[in-house]
């Protein structure tokens, strides 16, 4: 590998980074987004960000006896966020849930939902309570 090489392949990892960390504030920025409209509407937001061992849960909310684990999804359209969640992230946030909530004796009576926050630029986040359920996390059907 010649010398010039090595330098295109060090300015592609340094955009990979760069692209990675404005992916990052993106989806910062969208959580944020998305929990303000779910405060607005009467949530309050337990957790951000929460990390089991089961993986990552956006948001964690609840209004009432209802608990919500949320997953929030930034794209440039709400069709493009609503198609971003695959069979995989589901089957992730129903076990990352299932651990959160084991370790939180408090919410054991609560009734477990699995919403989703659309986010997409000049547009208002769009809540999808109950986006699918322990039994339909193979098969996501929203509209």
């Amino acid at each position: 590998m010649g010398h010039g090489q090595g330098a295109i392949l060090s300015r592609s990892q340094s955009d990979r980074r760069a692209n990675r960390r404005a992916a990052e504030r993106r989806g910062r920025r969208a959580e944020a987004f998305a929990a303000f409209s779910l405060q607005l509407k009467g949530w309050t937001i337990l957790d951000r960000r929460a990390r089991t061992r089961a993986g990552e849960i956006d948001l964690v909310a609840a209004r009432g006896t209802v608990l919500a684990f949320v997953e929030v999804k930034e794209r440039a359209t709400l069709d493009g966020a609503l198609q971003a969640l695959g069979p995989r992230q589901r089957e992730r946030l129903l076990r990352a849930g299932s651990v959160w909530r084991g370790g939180k004796a408090r919410f054991h009576e609560h009734e477990v939902r699995f919403d989703l926050v659309l986010v997409s630029p000049w547009r208002w986040p769009r809540h999808v309570p109950g986006a699918f359920s322990a039994e339909q996390a193979s098969s996501l059907d929203l509209i």
